[in-house]
């Protein structure tokens, strides 16, 4: 019933930047939690960064200060603007959305694809 479709991975030098954004599309009444989370080879997946429907936002302590997470409820997109980007960043990063179809229905939840982000000189 919702797709979510990320953009934005890529391959990019330590110290550089890449935005990351996922867009959702489908029955969507609105989406009350927008989150990124990354999986490194050989690791469990992690959250790296959650926003409200309210704009309320948290993040993993490794990305604070260099990483941004904001959302646009108008086009149900999500971006994660990546700062001071270092190897141990390197992972693929996936977005989740929780979805609420209906208001007296259960919420849903949704994964993007996974984008690959690679830190590396």
């Amino acid at each position: 019933q919702v797709q979510l479709v990320e953009s934005g991975g890529g391959l990019v030098q330590p110290g550089g930047s890449l935005r990351l954004s996922c867009a959702a599309s489908g029955s969507i009444l609105y989406i009350y939690d927008m989150r990124w989370y990354r999986q490194a080879p050989g690791k469990q997946r992690e959250l790296v960064a959650a926003i409200t429907y309210l704009n309320n936002t948290n993040y993993a302590d490794s990305v604070k200060g260099r990483f941004t997470i904001s959302r646009d409820n108008a086009k149900n997109t999500v971006n994660l603007q990546m700062n001071s980007l270092k190897p141990e960043d390197t992972a693929v990063y996936y977005c989740k959305m929780g979805v609420r179809h209906t208001f007296n229905g259960p919420p849903y939840d949704y994964w993007g694809q996974g984008t690959q982000v690679t830190v590396s000189s």
